[in-house]
């Protein structure tokens, strides 16, 4: 006979998730609603107008995807890019390059600007590119490369994108309610996050917005979108103002608890405040750092992406000489239940990635991370 699975309660410094809130905790455990059930179609409602306080829109195509945010990824570019198309998508990390295979899977055509894993892309690049290219249609960047911990400036990049007449496809997966995000000054013209990472929420929700021009171009389509699931004209469809909704999945009410309880503790806090806390967090972890490198003789803690083009919220940390990283991580767990991410592709073996996500971006969690790095690396 199984008995119910009890998780340990990890501190959870990764590149996310990170721990839930305890109030969005509670949330999820409220009576479930049926997907169309009056009541739970205001609650969509509030979430949408939630989230469009945190992406700074006034778009009504703004609601969330139930589902990873790999599935807004997904979504934002089979709605917008068709077979044949051209793209430039900006690469320097793992993830630019989730977004090129999603592309080639469409079966458009990835104009690829490379640059090096732990920089953020330099803009000239982006224009030489789409100078060369001018048919190219849609341009697509990660705001804040979380294999990295590069954050891009991605309102020079968009300004540089529709100077060459393209709509703007724009990851703000680690980025959303942690750093400045600003959807309607920025002209970003299709945004995907994720719940689990600023938001202090469970995993498996998708938060996108849509431009109006971004909807022009999706009625204009040649071609019909290549999904089902993601097709925005069905999605609006259940998510529209219509007040009788159209059944398009059974929607997970219980997860909606908890990121309609995750915005609304943000916009308690203020998002500009928000962006502010995660700032000077990191800055007092990047110097905690700095001090723990004196104490520990030989070891050389240092991050990996310089001061300015640094996510406030994920720092990117290389692994001293010599030191087993993958043993570090396993001892940080066992002794301190503590976890932190280990580098992707590139990076693998190379740095540890710390986040100061949402819930988790306070003195406390900075303090115990660094006391049990200290102890680990001793």
């Amino acid at each position: 006979m199984y008995k119910s699975f009890q998780p340990p309660n990890r501190i959870l410094m990764g590149p996310g998730p990170s721990n839930v809130h305890p109030r969005v905790l509670e949330a999820l455990s409220k009576p479930t609603l049926g997907h169309l059930d009056p009541k739970f179609i205001e609650l969509m409602d509030e979430i949408k107008e939630l989230l469009k306080y945190t992406f700074k829109t006034e778009s009504d195509s703004t609601f969330v995807l139930s589902g990873p945010g790999s599935l807004g990824m997904e979504a934002c570019l089979v709605n917008l890019v068709e077979p044949g198309m051209k793209v430039a998508v900006c690469i320097s990390g793992y993830f630019g390059n989730r977004m090129k295979q999603i592309i080639e899977k469409i079966g458009a055509i990835p104009i690829v600007v490379n640059e090096k894993w732990g920089r953020a892309v330099d803009p000239q690049k982006l224009e030489d590119t789409l100078k060369a290219n001018p048919d190219v249609k849609v341009a697509a960047f990660v705001h804040a490369e979380t294999s990295t911990g590069v954050l891009q400036d991605i309102k020079t990049l968009s300004d540089i994108a529709h100077k060459y007449d393209c709509l703007v496809v724009a990851d703000t997966v680690t980025s959303l309610g942690a750093v400045e995000v600003r959807v309607d000054e920025w002209q970003l013209d299709a945004v995907y996050s994720c719940s689990q990472k600023g938001l202090s929420c469970v995993a498996g929700m998708s938060p996108v917005t849509f431009s109006e021009r971004a909807i022009s171009h999706i009625k204009n389509r040649k071609t019909p979108i290549q999904s089902w699931f993601n097709d925005l004209n069905l999605l609006m469809s259940y998510w529209g103002n219509n007040p009788k909704r159209a059944y398009h999945h059974t929607a997970p009410a219980n997860h909606f608890y908890g990121i309609h309880e995750a915005l609304s503790i943000l916009k308690e806090e203020g998002i500009e405040n928000s962006w502010r806390r995660h700032k000077e967090n990191s800055a007092k972890f990047i110097q905690r750092l700095s001090e723990l490198t004196t104490t520990c003789k030989k070891i050389n803690l240092e991050p990996l992406v310089p001061e300015g083009e640094r996510i406030p919220n994920l720092i990117a940390v290389k692994v001293p000489e010599g030191v087993d990283e993958a043993k570090v991580r396993t001892e940080l767990l066992q002794k301190h239940n503590l976890e932190i991410g280990a580098g992707l592709g590139e990076l693998t073996g190379k740095i540890w990635r710390i986040g100061l996500m949402g819930y988790n971006s306070n003195e406390k969690m900075i303090d115990y991370c660094i006391g049990s790095l200290k102890d680990v690396l001793s």
